[in-house]
């Protein structure tokens, strides 16, 4: 699914409040990516950083920023490098950083494709996959995924 922000670049200045940054709704994605894949809830979270879980719902949603330190605390109890927050990151959405935003960058309208790795579908599909036991129908489960999913891209 294509998304497309009605918001041109170089126009909107740093920090307008209501409007949450394309960089920061990635980051946030990617705390909750790993704290699902994890089985933490965002209140366990909370408390391991001292926040609230409405907190964590707010970094989460790109509706506040995660600061250097509090980054730094989300790297160690989610046992992560601070570089997996950034990873998997667009071009479109890292244009978008605040720096840009502010007028260095010309107007454009972005589009980009919805991460099908931050859907709680695929994170339950991760879940169960792992809870698979034997690893011969772990595989067996998986060849058959990529060849239906190599069928159907045939079919389009």
């Amino acid at each position: 699914m294509i998304k497309k922000s009605s918001v041109p670049l170089g126009k909107i200045p740093a920090g307008r409040p209501g409007i949450p940054n394309p960089v920061d709704i990635h980051v946030g994605a990617r705390v909750r990516l790993r704290r699902t894949l994890l089985g933490m809830s965002q209140e366990k979270l909370g408390d391991a950083i001292g926040l609230t879980f409405q907190q964590v719902q707010k970094y989460e949603r790109g509706t506040n920023r995660v600061g250097a330190s509090r980054l730094f605390d989300l790297s160690g109890v989610l046992d992560v490098p601070v570089q997996f927050f950034f990873d998997d990151m667009t071009s479109e959405v890292s244009d978008q950083a605040p720096r840009l935003r502010a007028g260095l960058a010309e107007a454009a309208t972005v589009e980009f494709e919805a991460d099908p790795m931050a859907k709680r579908e695929t994170l339950e599909l991760v879940r169960a996959y792992y809870r698979i036991k034997d690893p011969k129908v772990r595989k067996r489960i998986f060849e058959l995924c990529k060849v239906m999913g190599n069928s159907e891209a045939i079919q389009d």
